[in-house]
């Protein structure tokens, strides 16, 4: 998917939001464990309730990997499914790869071709090699870990380096990277008041906003300070969407955490 596609699809549904599938079975509804696969079953009846309110889905691979063979292939079902069914959408394989470059290619290849994802999470912090073989690949991003959410965000991330915050020096060094323009980031919604100088750096950018709702960020703070000419967000909304409900209402329940959302993102855009 090209950036004006996802862009496009942004316009289409009123909508920048991405629903994260973080898919723990000690937390999907009790009959579903009965089935084949309950993690794809889950999945398909989220992606089916929600997919005209959301513009991408972001399965964070760690969820998948810890079930072993069995979670891959719950995997490689649920992105097939949405790409057969709803082409439309862009997917995000959280995976927050990054090592030396034979390897990361290896990565690349991994996700992009065999398992056909839009994108993919990367961390930045073994440099330019590390990063640059996800960037080879035409109409893929690869969307590098800017400044995240979390509270040990502040351990390196923002540390003062001759003079500049640390991921201010990761934002403009990646600017220099061979096909820069497929690049994402990934910036926490809990880091808000930040925006604006990431903004400045990286104006055009798309970033990936995690940590609206369940991890306490605020999306009219974000879309303040974060908005671009081509809105140039990904808001993720993972655990309270996807468990909003642990009972056969489960889908029904995701949908209106979905819609709420949605109408919130109709609302700004139409006063932008």
């Amino acid at each position: 998917m090209t950036t004006q596609e996802l862009v496009q699809q942004i316009y289409k549904k009123k909508s920048f939001l991405c629903i994260g599938l973080d898919v723990d079975l000690t937390k999907i509804p009790k009959h579903l464990l009965d089935k084949e696969d309950p993690i794809f079953e889950f999945n398909k009846a989220i992606i089916d309730a929600t997919h005209h309110l959301a513009v991408g889905y972001k399965p964070n691979i760690a969820f998948y990997e810890a079930y072993g063979v069995k979670g891959w292939k719950s995997l490689e079902k649920t992105i097939q499914y949405i790409n057969i069914n709803y082409p439309e959408l862009f997917t995000i394989a959280d995976a927050k790869r990054g090592d030396i470059g034979n390897t990361s290619t290896m990565y690349a290849k991994a996700f992009f071709e065999d398992l056909a994802f839009d994108s993919i999470t990367i961390a930045p912090y073994m440099g330019k090699d590390s990063v640059e073989p996800f960037l080879a690949f035409k109409n893929k991003h690869t969307i590098l870990l800017a400044l995240t959410s979390n509270q040990g965000a502040f351990d390196f991330q923002t540390k003062n380096v001759e003079g500049k915050e640390l991921y201010k020096h990761v934002l403009e060094v990646s600017k220099s990277y061979k096909n820069a323009e497929n690049l994402m980031y990934v910036v926490g919604a809990t880091k808000a008041e930040y925006l604006s100088d990431i903004r400045k750096i990286i104006p055009d950018s798309f970033l990936l906003v995690p940590g609206v709702g369940a991890q306490g960020g605020n999306l009219d703070d974000v879309c303040k300070y974060g908005l671009n000419h081509q809105v140039g967000l990904l808001i993720n909304s993972s655990r309270g969407i996807i468990y909003a409900s642990d009972g056969l209402d489960y889908a029904e329940a995701a949908v209106k955490k979905a819609l709420e959302l949605q109408k919130a993102m109709e609302k700004i855009l139409t006063s932008k």
